[in-house]
């Protein structure tokens, strides 16, 4: 678990609306980072992105136009299909958080469009939204996902609407590129960029103008007028898991991902904490590892810890591989072959 600090006001928020969102605040958050990056690469990035308008519509008044209020933000990834952050446009509701079948949107160039539901993935935080056919000409242009994964230290940018404001840039680096936070099942990017309600779904660029990740939470150290909601740390969903999920939605087929089949359990080794197995069911079952066993390594990547080996499964395996994991029984390590199931 990634934690913020140990003073009693920190806390960790998601990226849009009321709950807190990843964006930057102004123009004047600009550094020389911004030099470094075209200019044409910068004007795609905000022409790629579009605003999430709130639903502000009085039903008692239903002939007079609600306010524009812009909640969240999101990214034109190709022929109108739109990615945002699935939080971001939740609604609450008696019976829990709903995601609408429409949207309205904000281009940067102020037009107002409405998007239909394509697919949404609660497990990592992501939906996808289509423009109408007759209105997808009004986006300029898209934006892709990264092809490769990130490392720390590289130069990034977000586009976004902080506090419903924008749009607006914020430049920086990336820190960790394997965190967790309890707020989405898988590891996040942690970027020191600045961040603020309103930019949850907006893409974290890097200096091509590729999205290297979907903003989706803070960590808010201080809670004041002026820093509510804001931080220069922010998480996002990594590109490569985000694709995966849009890719999903656009062929209209449910995410499988794999399982192993263990329950784990923090154990000491000598010195070092590890990963024991607590409970084992298939597949892990029958490919012989058995209760008590320590997880050293999956293929050739050592295992920290149970996120660790989640981020895996979820990352670099389909249902249906099959994959070597390494343990250590007693004094012995042992070498066995699981096929992983898939749900």
């Amino acid at each position: 678990m990634w934690l913020a600090s140990r003073r009693s006001s920190s806390q960790i928020v998601h990226c849009a609306g009321l709950m807190v969102a990843c964006v930057s605040l102004a123009t004047g958050l600009f550094t020389s980072d911004a030099a470094a990056i075209d200019a044409a690469v910068l004007e795609r990035a905000k022409l790629a992105t579009i605003g999430v308008l709130e639903d502000s519509q009085d039903q008692r008044t239903p002939e007079k136009p609600g306010k524009i209020l812009i909640r969240g933000t999101g990214f034109h990834f190709r022929d109108g299909y739109l990615v945002t952050a699935r939080h971001a446009v939740e609604k609450h509701a008696s019976q829990g958080a709903i995601i609408p079948t429409q949207i309205r949107i904000m281009t940067t160039d102020l037009h107002e469009l409405s998007a239909e539901l394509v697919g949404d993935s609660a497990f990592m935080d992501v939906v996808v939204y289509r423009v109408t056919e007759i209105h997808r000409t009004k986006l300029l242009a898209s934006a892709a996902f990264a092809s490769t994964d990130v490392q720390s230290g590289q130069e990034v940018f977000t586009v976004g609407y902080p506090m419903g404001w924008g749009p607006t840039m914020s430049f920086g680096h990336l820190g960790n590129t394997n965190t967790f936070l309890q707020t989405v099942d898988t590891r996040l990017i942690q970027a020191d960029v600045a961040a603020c309600s309103g930019n949850s779904g907006g893409g974290l660029f890097n200096d091509k103008g590729v999205v290297v990740g979907i903003m989706h939470a803070i960590i808010q150290t201080e809670r004041d007028d002026s820093t509510a909601h804001c931080s220069r740390m922010g998480f996002a969903i990594p590109a490569m898991l985000a694709e995966r999920i849009v890719n999903a939605a656009l062929e209209g087929k449910p995410l499988a991902f794999s399982k192993m089949g263990i329950h784990m359990v923090a154990v000491k080794d000598g010195t070092k904490w590890r990963m024991a197995v607590k409970d084992v069911m298939e597949p892990a079952k029958s490919a012989g590892i058995q209760k008590h066993d320590i997880i050293i390594a999956v293929e050739d990547t050592e295992i920290d810890d149970a996120a660790h080996l989640k981020n895996y499964l979820i990352e670099r395996t389909t249902p249906g591989q099959r994959i070597s994991v390494k343990v250590r029984r007693i004094d012995t390590n042992l070498t066995f072959t699981v096929t992983l199931g898939g749900g």
